[in-house]
């Protein structure tokens, strides 16, 4: 059986499971659950900058219902106009290893808008991998109970934001499924080619943050079309724009179809890398928050 290794252990995060699965429990421990979710956005940097973050997307899985795990995440190394499927059975983390769906995998190959990724591509990516600990250790206590469905997401338009969304909302609908959409905030400074700066906000950190906020005030409103027009007039490089522009998508459709609003969006918590005061300086911004039904 083909397995995916986890080839960012032990440099984006602790390679060993003892010592992995104390820093994830004492993470998770230090947050009150407070939403039981349907799917939340997590952060997908290195540990050490946003691992405290993520437990706030974690912290409110409710094992016991969950069948599925779907890991929707953005490509940051191939041009993807789509996206593509894993071409392994298992992913590999230091905790245990998970299984890919192969029923919905295929289920998603039918509607011909899915590709695969090869080994070494998905090997490359860290914006799934950077998921499967903490899936791994929220569902510990029914690894046995259930699969996962990683997705990675590539430069969608409107429009492919739309038919994807239109086609995960089948399984959203679904409360065996948990959706997992994996993306970090504003990249500010030069080294990302991103320098926006709203001098009546005052420090640049304030700058970003408000900026973050206005994104972040679009994705709790769940309106795919806000989301979209404020990422063209802003740019804001918030990396996972994709995966979360398909989950609005997603639900946007179910909402039309019930003719009713079945979720609603709530961020859990928001943090800088670094506060940036000068223009040489630079910072990542890291959200998490978490969709329910309602």
């Amino acid at each position: 059986m083909s397995t995916r290794r986890a080839s960012h252990a032990g440099t984006w995060y602790v390679g060993s499971g003892s010592e992995l699965n104390d820093q994830l429990s004492n993470w998770l421990h230090a947050v009150k659950k407070s939403i039981p979710a349907r799917a939340v956005i997590s952060p997908h940097a290195g540990y050490s900058y946003c691992g405290a973050s993520a437990a706030y997307a974690y912290k409110q899985i409710d094992a016991e219902k969950i069948k599925r795990v779907f890991i929707l995440g953005p490509s940051h190394h191939v041009y993807l106009p789509g996206c593509a499927l894993s071409s392994v059975e298992k992913y590999e983390t230091p905790l245990y290893s998970m299984t890919i769906d192969q029923s919905i995998y295929a289920e998603l190959r039918e509607t011909n808008h899915f590709t695969s990724m090869t080994k070494e591509v998905d090997e490359d990516e860290h914006s799934i991998e950077m998921q499967l600990p903490y899936v791994a250790k929220a569902m510990e206590s029914c690894r046995d109970k259930f699969t996962i469905v990683p997705v990675l997401v590539g430069g969608l338009n409107r429009d492919a934001e739309q038919l994807y969304g239109g086609i995960f909302s089948k399984y959203l609908k679904d409360p065996d499924n948990f959706f997992v959409i994996s993306s970090d905030f504003c990249h500010w400074g030069k080294r990302f080619r991103y320098t926006y700066h709203d001098k009546t906000k005052g420090e640049i950190y304030r700058s970003i943050e408000d900026l973050d906020r206005m994104g972040m005030n679009h994705i709790e409103e769940l309106d795919p079309s806000k989301f979209h027009h404020y990422l063209q007039e802003y740019r804001n490089t918030i990396c996972g724009r994709h995966p979360i522009g398909v989950l609005l998508n997603a639900v946007e459709s179910i909402h039309k179809e019930q003719q009713k609003n079945v979720f609603k969006f709530k961020f859990l918590d928001y943090r800088q890398s670094n506060q940036c005061t000068r223009s040489g300086d630079s910072s990542v911004s890291y959200a998490a928050g978490a969709l329910e039904a309602v």
